[in-house]
């Protein structure tokens, strides 16, 4: 299950606009920064391009996150998640499960189709 740290609800999609700064690929769910930054961490992308909040089909806000294939492998195994990441603050923002595990190689490059990031809206 994907989560969203107090910050990102109190403060909106504004929140991964302006503070994500690194998207990691993980070997498990991470929970704390340390855990997404260095623990758990297979991979990274830093300054991921992620637009300004919009409408959401359906209802609500969403960015979205341009897609990318020039992530860093830092580690061999299975990513299973990712997380959204503020190094400048130590802050683990948002963390999701990825659509399908993929087995990663140390030195290799590692990419992200474009995706959202949404919050849905009242029912």
């Amino acid at each position: 299950m994907a989560s969203a740290n107090d910050r990102v609800f109190d403060n909106g999609l504004t929140v991964p606009d302006t503070e994500v700064n690194r998207i990691v690929i993980c070997s498990q769910a991470p929970t704390t920064f340390t855990e997404a930054n260095v623990t758990f961490k297979l991979g990274h992308k830093d300054t991921p391009t992620i637009s300004a909040p919009a409408a959401r089909a359906g209802g609500g806000r969403e960015v979205t996150v341009s897609a990318f294939s020039d992530g860093t492998v830092t580690a061999s195994a299975t990513a299973t998640h990712v997380a959204y990441i503020d190094t400048s603050n130590s802050r683990l923002l948002i963390e999701k499960a990825l659509t399908t595990s993929q087995a990663v190689t140390s030195g290799n490059t590692f990419g992200l189709p474009q995706h959202k990031i949404g919050i849905p809206g009242p029912t």
